[in-house]
């Protein structure tokens, strides 16, 4: 059977990542690469909620794509496996990074002045567009990659771990967090400060090995109150440490309250949304068939909005707001509803061969 919470999850945690990018925006911890402050407050006690989600936002994802790993394994082959991630994951984030997301590029090169210097030939500057389209494609990269690790990890274990991790206990789950916290410090790259290889990779296989064991995921829901607990308490004590600081770089994301929030809270909402929203409606359907789309276009909205409208000072601070989490809604669904619908392009920028659209259609019927 499906287990929909994992979809649930899913486009609840890109909702978060588009109102998280909207905040992150205009920020005003002085974040590069982004518009900045645009109101005369002295603190913006809203940016609080970029250190709410940021922790977790992404480590729950890597945490759902390993259990999705695995349910998707256990009924078809590793070829079929690599073929489905690299379509999926691979061919978005190279091949489509020249079909579309220069686009994206331009926006963001625009955002840090890059745009405007004479001093960088045209040759590089279409170089850095292209290179600038990644954005918020470098989840599916990682993820890619870490999908090519797993064929080779699954080819030396044999599912001897995997059958081992059934058994995994609170005290089990509790322990993880060390060698999660060891990883985190570790294979970071430097610059760009997402690519944290080491927590991700940690994550992603606990996801893989431990959580999706139906028994685990028992564990989790029993004790959801006890890991709720956790999870309120070092994102609180996280807030309130570091709000005001740049919580996305070291040593802030390499910290022991950091890597706690992301784990616990990750733990806590799986277990919660397995014990209350194990559930599929019309609507959560429809939300759960286009996350994809809209984590893969919502950013070009929200910065394009940014440097076109918000930029000129026109519209007070509240509007520019309420208008950006519009317009990366908008571009969200709007561009995925196009583009899934155009040969060769629902290919190059989301993945989507012309058979997955026959399925998808005989699925509805």
């Amino acid at each position: 059977m499906r287990k929909h919470y994992l979809d649930n999850v899913r486009w609840v945690t890109v909702l978060a990542v588009v109102l998280y990018h909207v905040i992150y925006m205009y920020n005003g911890q002085g974040i590069p690469g982004v518009l900045g402050k645009i109101t005369d407050a002295e603190v913006q006690y809203w940016d609080i909620f970029q250190y709410i989600v940021y922790p977790w936002i992404m480590p729950v994802l890597f945490m759902v794509s390993g259990i999705c790993s695995r349910i998707y394994l256990d009924s078809h082959t590793h070829r079929e496996f690599l073929k489905s991630r690299t379509d999926r994951l691979l061919v978005p984030s190279t091949i489509g990074l020249f079909a579309f997301q220069f686009i994206q590029g331009y926006v963001n090169t625009a955002l840090s002045g890059i745009l405007y210097n004479p001093e960088i030939p045209p040759v590089f500057r279409i170089a850095i567009f292209i290179m600038s389209g990644i954005g918020v494609l470098w989840y599916i990269q990682l993820l890619w990659v870490f999908s090519v690790l797993l064929i080779l990890i699954r080819k030396i274990e044999k599912d001897r771990l995997y059958n081992v991790c059934k058994k995994s206990g609170l005290a089990v789950l509790i322990a993880l967090f060390v060698p999660v916290y060891g990883c985190a410090l570790i294979l970071n790259t430097p610059i760009m400060v997402v690519y944290r290889v080491g927590l991700y990779l940690a994550v992603f296989l606990i996801g893989y090995f431990v959580l999706s064991h139906d028994e685990v995921i028992e564990v989790l829901k029993k004790y959801f109150f006890l890991f709720l607990a956790a999870a309120l308490a070092t994102t609180v004590a996280f807030c309130t440490k570091y709000f005001g600081t740049v919580y996305s770089d070291a040593p802030v994301n390499r910290s022991l309250l950091y890597v706690a929030d992301a784990y616990f809270t990750s733990l806590a909402i799986i277990g919660g949304f397995a014990r209350f929203f194990d559930f599929s409606t019309p609507f959560t359907r429809w939300m759960s068939s286009r996350s994809f789309g809209l984590y893969v276009f919502h950013y070009l909205g929200i910065s394009a909005f940014a440097v076109y409208v918000a930029n000129s000072g026109v519209l007070p601070a509240w509007a520019v707001y309420v208008l950006s989490l519009v317009s990366g809604l908008a571009s969200g669904y709007g561009l995925y509803a196009v583009i899934s619908r155009i040969p060769f392009y629902r290919w190059a920028v989301l993945g989507i061969r012309g058979c997955d659209i026959m399925k998808r259609k005989e699925i509805k019927q």
